[in-house]
């Protein structure tokens, strides 16, 4: 068995792949996988970052946040929108922050049809 395949992919993760109304991802999961540890390990990468700016412009948590996603969402990490704000949401988690407001996710599943 591959590695892909032990990894747990998170159900708020999965969910920027399934189209509303449908069940299935658009993705296979190696791919969905794939997204998924380029996503973890850019939110973990950035909590150092994070605490810096907080720390040295004296600014909100949210503030913080927003301006990430801000810089996530320009292009440069690659990410569509749903990714940016799913690393948002979890570099909040690993800080011990508020999920920001600004970031609306899909809910974990299609929408009731």
């Amino acid at each position: 068995m591959s590695d892909v395949n032990q990894l747990h992919l998170p159900a708020s993760f999965v969910a920027l792949f399934v189209r509303r109304g449908q069940i299935k991802p658009e993705l296979p999961r190696e791919e969905i996988a794939a997204r998924f540890e380029l996503c973890e390990d850019l939110a973990t990468a950035l909590t150092d970052q994070a605490a810096a700016i907080l720390w040295d412009l004296g600014i909100t948590e949210a503030d913080v946040l927003e301006r990430i996603h801000r810089g996530l969402l320009a292009g440069a990490a690659g990410l569509s929108a749903g990714e940016a704000g799913w690393v948002c949401c979890r570099l909040a988690e690993l800080l011990g922050w508020a999920i920001p407001e600004f970031v609306q996710l899909p809910l974990q599943g299609p929408a009731p049809g």
